[in-house]
């Protein structure tokens, strides 16, 4: 039952998400790590381990620890909740060739599961997910191997560490913080009972930015919430913002990998449009060169945007492993997705929510803009860029009807848009002559279709989404949260 998606193994807590499932799990990534080593005398195989504030995480990082430790793997285990990023941060740092956090990110509370690094601290490529799944599936529970938490401290098989500053000093290095602590701009924070306000925070009082935190404490459950920034989850964000007259409010998912902002006036921002505007920036203002890498369920705003600067825009499936690997392959700037993750070339190979505010709050203190005036430029350069989603759950016996149905394009609904071209890179991507686009592909973290369409807009956007739907014999139902 235990089956890798675009971000991890996620599974109901109970259910799936059990002390033997992780066990099971812990001795795969052994055996996986195993069938890599040379078996000389000086090789120590190594591995980095973080957790977040989910209920089970801490016990979970022990029990992955204990079955590593007990088959030889030296493990640094951090020793307090930590962000995606950061952990990512490590495994890179520290030159394990693999590392894991204990997570479900932006899932409902009632789920938890775990991301695998490897060695440089990227997200584990298919081939590598696909091969441990194999391994996993030959281990006899009672050969599971496993040393006491405790006792693997005291053999020095587990190192406790805690690599919070030279993550903090790394970024502060990556932006211009004297510009910031003249711009003495004033931010709201929404951790959403997550990971993300002790790194966030020491990064913006540093720089000498007011601050003001709320959904802090620990709470499993997350105040009821999905941890997800989104318009429908920052209310309380939104109204901090307009009622103390801050310039930003800045929300981060329960792992801190990704951002939902709120502008000025009060308003939630589309990831789009933060990813849109920091490319822009860096090429713009900060004068740097270099393509930007996207999912295909992203906007293609990026995409004029590098082409008027001479860039390329590359389209890879969703996942960010596809991202890291692309930028690294074409040395791209900036590459992100429209679920709000980005990074940039030279930090980590994975998406953080931390960084990603951190240059937003350099963006707006470097050109002395407010945040509004900048998307506003923009817009009067590139036009308008409307972005709809449909995510939809369905019974699982229905999902091969689906299936056929994606498949045959002649029996398509007619959109009133000349078509250009049809992608299955990823699911099934319709390209329009006027540069609107549908996509329609399965979440690879939950049991949900997702539907996507752009175009310049609303009203189109939504008109692609809803007969896709109608299409596929679905009811659109509610937008939730995306990837």
């Amino acid at each position: 039952m235990i089956k890798f998606g675009t971000g991890g193994w996620r599974a109901l807590i109970g259910e799936d998400f059990t002390k033997e499932n992780v066990r099971l799990l812990a001795q795969g990534i052994a055996d996986l790590m195993k069938s890599h080593s040379t078996g000389g005398p000086e090789e120590q195989l190594t591995f980095v381990i973080g957790y977040d504030r989910r209920f089970l995480s801490d016990k979970a990082a022990r029990w992955l620890a204990e079955v590593l430790a007990g088959n030889g793997v030296k493990i640094y285990f951090i020793s307090r909740v930590a962000p995606t990023p950061l952990v990512m941060y490590t495994v890179k740092t520290m030159g394990t060739p693999y590392g894991a956090t204990i997570t479900a990110s932006h899932n409902p509370a009632d789920y938890n599961g775990v991301k695998l690094f490897t060695k440089g601290g990227r997200d584990a490529k298919e081939e590598i997910t696909t091969f441990l799944e194999s391994l996993i599936a030959k281990v006899d529970p009672a050969s599971i191997q496993s040393l006491a938490f405790e006792e693997g401290i005291k053999q020095n098989r587990i190192e406790l560490i805690d690599p919070f500053n030279d993550y903090i000093d790394t970024i502060l290095s990556m932006i211009d913080t004297e510009a910031i602590k003249k711009r003495k701009l004033r931010i709201a924070l929404d951790p959403m009972y997550g990971v993300a306000k002790t790194c966030l925070q020491t990064i913006l009082v540093t720089t000498r930015c007011e601050v003001m935190v709320i959904h802090d404490r620990h709470d499993t459950l997350f105040g009821g919430r999905l941890p997800s920034p989104s318009t429908h989850t920052l209310h309380r964000l939104s109204n901090t913002v307009v009622e103390n007259g801050f310039d930003l409010g800045i929300g981060t998912d329960g792992d801190a990998d990704r951002i939902g902002i709120i502008n000025e006036c009060g308003e939630f921002i589309p990831p789009n449009q933060i990813l849109a505007l920091l490319y822009y920036y860096l090429l713009r203002y900060k004068g740097w060169r270099g393509g930007v890498v996207r999912n295909l369920a992203t906007t293609h705003l990026l995409d004029a945007i590098a082409h008027d600067f001479g860039e390329e825009c590359y389209e890879v499936p969703v996942g960010f492993k596809y991202i890291s690997a692309k930028m690294e392959e074409k040395n791209a700037l900036i590459g992100g997705e429209s679920s709000g993750g980005l990074t940039i070339r030279g930090h980590i190979a994975g998406k953080d929510g931390i960084f990603a505010a951190s240059l937003l709050i350099e963006a707006l203190s470097l050109t002395g803009k407010s945040l509004s005036e900048l998307l506003t430029e923009i817009q009067n350069k590139y036009g308008s860029y409307f972005m709809v989603e449909k995510n939809i759950s369905f019974p699982p016996g229905q999902k091969k009807a689906i299936l056929e149905k994606m498949a045959d394009p002649n029996k398509f609904p007619s959109f009133g848009l000349p078509v250009k071209r049809l992608s299955a890179l990823d699911g099934l991507k319709i390209y329009f002559t006027n540069n609107s686009w549908l996509s329609i592909r399965f979440s690879g973290t939950e049991p949900l279709l997702r539907i996507y369409a752009e175009a310049d807009e609303e009203s189109t956007a939504t008109m692609l989404c809803n007969k896709m739907a109608a299409h596929l014999e679905i009811s659109p139902g509610c937008s939730l949260d995306c990837d």
